[in-house]
């Protein structure tokens, strides 16, 4: 009896505590709101001075439901005006964690499924997918990034043409290549702001409304996020909103918004406040005020990745329906970053112990530690500690992995040349960990956690795999991000394709100058023309200087005349040759002079095939 007793008494204390829990998650936010800490307002006062940063407003979600906004610095670096919670900001990228929310109320309400080909969703496109047969690309793989599309275009990002109504189809009419498929669909996680721009297609397809406006009524409004928009608005313009805090660059230089053709992928304004009514909807069951409202096994779904070769490889690191897996600073969360024009801004939840944080920055600058304010945000929930994973035996073929690999997927198909050369990583097994070392930043230790997994310093779980894709080759993957192995005999000779063209320029321009300054450059010279050519490549600059770099992918006279100047720089060397070869000059210098021209042409000729000779950033 003592112990019915007890138990009774403990069952009513549960149901109690539930019923507790429920009535503050489904109370207003607003009920619950105050200010954060002085403590925490001071170090983020600090942070950002020290940073140099404009700034920020800030979110806090507790266990009890309880929400603190709070904001430091100013709105507009011009005015000195000082930054309050109830400003409006610009939160880039974390938008497509909305836009998913977006679509998963729809999944939700049976006028979508996961697994549609894109095809059946917006006939009029075409793909140029190689799997296409055995894997299509599936709405899952939108929300996934694991489309195998590329990410972005200058033209797309950078242009002043678009304006707030322009239509989502024009982001991709006129070139094929725009809808190329790089890897097998589901397969690998590849960055894709295309691929949530027809994320916003299909939303408009499906309910035969703008997307903005529907989701504006249809899940904004149900989420109580008032302040909030999927519509443009700006500093400045038709669209201007006061409440809206000026975006800036380094040194306080201010940048207002304007209109982007992949506008789902990267445009939201909304509150500190607001975002928290969301951080508190993602961390429930998916019900508001009782009534299903989306899926809760799709809510928890998001952060998880499912699918890729890493994931059936064991990672629990990566992408999911919105968020990724993020373990840092000691703590793992589901986040989303984002950049925009003038913002930085972080969403990251903690849903198992009903905790989470927003952010933005009115400041997007090159060189400030913005992990520095989640550090601050982290510490401020008192965010428990991930337990570590104990480390395991690795296989007995690691030392089989070490070699060359190159991004593969790489982000931005456009530079796919860049990233081989350039962005590589070299991998080293030296009995007891393997060593990651980018060739233009600073390596990693990653420690053996069992079978092909490791995890790197200042993790808590497993952070990379090794696997091998389908056709065998090696695959090393954090789960964002697939590098694939390469034979030394690929890339070295672009390895020397690079240096060689690189010398050749330089011998070019500075043999040229001192020609020039001796008189002896006359144009009869076999290397007048492609001294004039190596000259030209300057001659855009002054132009780019007078432009706005939001008209990057446009084609002005500085984009033209780039394209111009790179395409004649082969014509120009084989010009250089014509006469050299016609002039039958012999001795040291011409031998100089000929291999000059030769280095310089063949990395033209390596640049044209790699689609980045002409430059044109307007394609």
């Amino acid at each position: 009896m003592i112990r019915r007793s007890g138990e009774r008494r403990r069952k009513s204390t549960s149901l109690l505590s539930a019923l507790i829990c429920a009535l503050l998650f489904a109370f207003p936010v607003a009920l619950f709101a105050s200010s954060t800490t002085p403590g925490l307002r001071a170090d983020m006062e600090r942070a950002l001075k020290d940073e140099g940063l404009t700034g920020a407003v800030w979110a806090t979600v507790t266990p009890d439901g309880a929400v603190a906004v709070d904001a430091a610095g100013v709105k507009d670096a011009r005015s000195g005006e000082a930054l309050t919670p109830d400003n409006r900001v610009h939160v880039g990228s974390v938008v497509k964690t909305l836009l998913a929310t977006g679509v998963l109320r729809l999944v939700t309400e049976s006028r979508l499924v996961l697994d549609t080909p894109i095809s059946d969703l917006l006939p009029d496109l075409v793909f140029d997918n190689p799997w296409a047969a055995s894997d299509p690309i599936r709405l899952r793989h939108l929300l996934d990034h694991t489309a195998g599309l590329d990410d972005a275009r200058f033209w797309q990002v950078f242009s002043l043409k678009p304006d707030a109504d322009t239509s989502l189809a024009d982001a991709f009419i006129g070139d094929p290549s725009l809808l190329r498929v790089r890897s097998r669909p589901g397969r690998r996680f590849s960055y894709s702001n295309m691929g949530y721009s027809l994320l916003g297609m299909i939303v408009e397809s499906i309910t035969g409304e703008r997307y903005e406006r529907y989701l504006d009524a249809h899940l904004l409004r149900p989420l109580a996020m008032n302040d909030s928009s999927f519509a443009f608005v700006s500093q400045v313009g038709p669209q201007a909103d006061a409440r809206l805090a000026m975006g800036h660059f380094e040194d306080g230089v201010t940048q207002a918004a304007a209109p982007i053709y992949l506008r789902p992928a990267g445009q939201f304004t909304t509150t500190a406040m607001d975002m928290a009514v969301f951080a508190r909807f993602l961390m429930g069951d998916g019900s508001i005020d009782g009534e299903p409202f989306i899926d809760a096994a799709l809510l928890r779904a998001m952060g998880r990745p499912k699918g890729t070769e890493a994931a059936q490889a064991g990672l629990l690191a990566g992408y999911g329906l919105g968020l990724s897996r993020r373990d840092r600073h000691g703590v793992i969360g589901r986040c989303h970053d984002g950049s925009t024009v003038g913002y930085r801004a972080m969403l990251c939840l903690f849903p198992e112990q009903h905790k989470a944080f927003f952010s933005a920055i009115n400041t997007d600058s090159e060189t400030a530690d913005y992990g520095r304010f989640d550090a601050l945000l982290i510490r401020a929930l008192d965010v428990d500690a991930a337990v570590p994973t104990l480390p395991g035996a690795p296989t007995d073929s690691i030392a089989d992995w070490e070699g060359i690999y190159v991004p593969a997927p790489n982000r931005f198909a456009s530079f796919a040349w860049l990233d081989t050369v350039l962005n590589f990583i070299r991998v080293r097994w030296d009995g007891t960990h393997l060593h990651l070392k980018p060739f233009q930043s600073d390596g990693r230790v990653l420690t053996p956690m069992g079978g092909l997994l490791f995890r790197a310093a200042g993790g808590a779980t497993t952070s990379h795999v090794l696997l091998r894709s389908s056709d065998g080759t090696r695959v090393i993957s954090d789960g964002l991000q697939s590098y694939e192995q390469v034979p030394l005999a690929k890339i070295v000779p672009l390895w020397i394709s690079l240096v060689a063209g690189l010398s050749g320029l330089i011998y070019i321009l500075v043999s040229g100058v001192v020609r020039l300054l001796m008189g002896r450059l006359a144009p009869s010279r076999a290397l007048f023309v492609p001294f004039l050519a190596v000259i030209a490549l300057s001659l855009p600059l002054p132009f780019y200087l007078q432009q706005s770099f939001l008209q990057l992918g446009d084609a002005t006279v500085a984009s033209v005349l780039l394209a111009a100047v790179t395409g004649a720089l082969p014509l120009a060397m084989v010009v250089g040759l014509v006469f050299q070869f016609r002039r039958r000059t012999t001795g040291v210098i011409a031998a100089l002079d000929v291999l000059a021209m030769l280095a310089v042409l063949q990395w033209t000729i390596v640049l044209a095939g790699w689609n980045l000779l002409p430059f044109r950033l307007w394609v």
